[in-house]
């Protein structure tokens, strides 16, 4: 049975789960693919970092919680529109974090933050 090949198009004979021709269609395959990604992924990656950094400078080395205004976090440029993953707690409120550290907001302008459990 003949197939195309995913990224020349050219005709191959094979085994029935391949996919390109040759070593060579699949290398520039995949190479071409990690380049369409890599700058999207890199500039979200940057605000990420910052985000977290701006959280573990506010909560400091070893504590594992500490609320605040949410004036500091806007003072110091944070971006709340990113985030790894959201966490609804047993009373309904969300914590956003950012890989391991995370930021809950309240009604009344204030923001708690905490440090994921081990």
């Amino acid at each position: 049975m003949s197939r195309k090949c995913k990224m020349c198009q050219k005709e191959f004979h094979g085994r029935s789960d391949k996919v390109f021709c040759s070593i060579h269609c699949k290398s520039e395959y995949h190479l071409k693919l990690r380049r369409a990604t890599a700058k999207e992924v890199n500039e979200i990656n940057k605000i990420l970092a910052r985000n977290r950094s701006i959280l573990l400078e506010i909560l400091g080395k070893n504590a594992v919680q500490k609320k605040f205004e949410r004036l500091l976090l806007d003072k110091k440029k944070f971006n709340y529109k990113y985030h790894t993953h959201i966490l609804r707690n047993s009373k309904g409120k969300l914590y956003f974090y950012v890989y391991d550290i995370a930021w809950m907001e309240f009604s009344d302008n204030e923001i708690l933050i905490a440090r994921k459990k081990k």
